[in-house]
């Protein structure tokens, strides 16, 4: 390569991350000002950096062949702006792919004037007055799901984090809870400014005020003492799980409806959204968001049951510890896992495999499931050993679960990864409920084996915010559709 090749190629990433960088705040204003979600083929652009919104153009090469060209990307953005946009999900990739396959060449501003008719001109909010959010328990799925839940706020999303309620630890209490907030060893820092108001008992993150209310138990709390009413209770704390003791949230004042991060016991909907989420009514008081391995295994099942159908499978977990587990051999009231979480691979049950009829009862009977836990902290892999009722390949099963990933309604649940260098670590992060490895996919006629990973905690987290915000009554309209 010469010189003035090697000046050419180096210019062209200047100007592209210039028009990246241009990029960024039109899609804050978006965000902030009409509820205005962008994604890049299933991937959110909102809260990111440039070089991310460089990367998810590029990534747009394993769904079109190309990489998507920011330039035109940038023109649809900025027509956006001037226009009145009620709050929606708009896939920008898909978007400027088809404003430049529209062969009449309408300008930006016409072209999305008639791809977005329908929120066209409607400015308003998808609600009148924010919803409010308490988070019991502020563990690690808890903190997380406060991470997200300030990252949203805005004119679309509507739901506002009011307030954590914890057991009052010793010490300095308040400022433990916030710097555990601030970083993670995980999911690095987070993204903003915190600090805390010791005085109010509250913690202040990206300009919202987060009150620290010391429970002693989930019946005992006025909660419009603190100015908040009609609240959705997220219990993270596992502690109870069945309706009975669930719904003591229920008999404190100013909560509403209550959703469990674990599976639910009893009669309990358990919930994986993108698949049986149409199943929640008004009338659900109480609702389980599953669990992370249910969430990311039972969109894929979902899939292949749809085009194949299944006969009969297994699943095997390579889950990551937890913090159930202990750091070194001491005593716990479960087989094996007493032993040291960092230094064993440990064999443990997982009610994933029957969980999975609850949210597709149609696979009632038909999967066995086992667990092992593996000494990394986050990410892991379901495999699914899948006999199906109508044969199929590699390249066909991958195409189908490709094109799934693409679809609007599992492009939050599913992920699709063609790299052969992936490892679990490079999954830290993803916000979808499971991705697929296609590299790692084995198909023999009617047999079939697929590899799926998930961060167990932050895609898990996506999940329950998705419920969240149904059960807020925020439903966003997607385009193109």
């Amino acid at each position: 390569m010469t010189n003035e090749q090697a000046d050419q190629l180096l210019q062209n990433f200047i100007q592209r991350q210039e028009l990246a960088e241009r990029m960024l705040p039109m899609i804050g204003r978006l965000y902030r000002n009409n509820g205005i979600s962008l994604r890049i083929y299933g991937r959110p652009i909102n809260n990111v950096t440039t070089v991310d919104i460089l990367k998810t153009h590029r990534f747009a090469r394993q769904y079109t062949g190309e990489e998507l060209p920011i330039q035109e990307s940038f023109k649809l953005v900025e027509a956006m702006e001037s226009l009145e946009l009620a709050p929606a999900r708009l896939d920008l990739g898909r978007l400027t792919n088809k404003f430049l396959a529209d062969k009449s060449g309408p300008s930006a501003k016409d072209f999305l004037r008639q791809e977005l008719a329908p929120i066209v001109g409607h400015p308003e909010p998808l609600l009148k007055e924010p919803r409010d959010i308490v988070l019991y328990g502020f563990g690690r799925i808890g903190r997380l799901l406060a991470r997200l839940l300030i990252e949203r706020t805005g004119n679309g999303n509507k739901m506002r984090l009011r307030a954590i309620v914890v057991r009052k630890g010793k010490g300095n209490d308040l400022e433990k809870r916030a710097a555990l907030l601030r970083r993670d060893s995980v999911h690095g820092p987070f993204n903003g400014s915190i600090t805390i108001d010791t005085e109010h008992s509250a913690i202040i993150a990206n300009g919202n005020f987060i009150k620290v209310i010391y429970g002693e138990g989930p019946d005992k709390i006025d909660y419009p003492a603190y100015g908040i009413k009609n609240a959705i209770v997220i219990d993270n704390t596992g502690s109870w799980r069945d309706e009975a003791g669930l719904s003591l949230h229920l008999k404190s004042a100013g909560v509403a409806r209550v959703l469990l991060t674990a599976p639910g016991k009893g009669a309990l909907k358990n919930v994986v959204y993108g698949i049986n989420n149409g199943d929640i009514t008004d009338d659900d008081k109480i609702l389980s968001a599953a669990s992370c391995t249910t969430n990311a295994i039972v969109p894929v099942l979902k899939a292949v049951y749809d085009k194949y159908g299944i006969e009969h499978g297994h699943v095997e977990t390579v889950h990551s510890y937890t913090n159930d587990q202990n750091l070194i051999d001491n005593y716990h009231k479960a087989e094996r896992r007493g032993r040291s979480a960092p230094l064993n691979m440990v064999i443990t049950e997982t009610g994933a495999a029957k969980a999975v009829a609850k949210a597709l009862p149609e696979l009632a009977g038909k999967l066995t499931g086992n667990a092992i836990r593996v000494p990394t902290p986050n990410v892991s892999m379901a495999i699914l050993n899948l006999t199906l009722e109508q044969p199929t390949s590699k390249e066909e099963i991958n195409t189908y679960l490709r094109d799934c990933a693409l679809s609007p309604e599992l492009q939050e649940q599913i992920d699709f990864i063609a790299s052969t260098e992936i490892v679990s670590s490079d999954l830290v992060g993803s916000r979808h409920a499971g991705v697929v490895d296609s590299q790692a996919t084995i198909a023999n006629g009617r047999n079939v084996v697929l590899y799926v990973w998930y961060d167990n905690e932050f895609g898990y987290s996506c999940q329950v915010v998705r419920i969240a915000q149904q059960m807020a009554g925020i439903q966003f309209a997607s385009f193109p559709a």
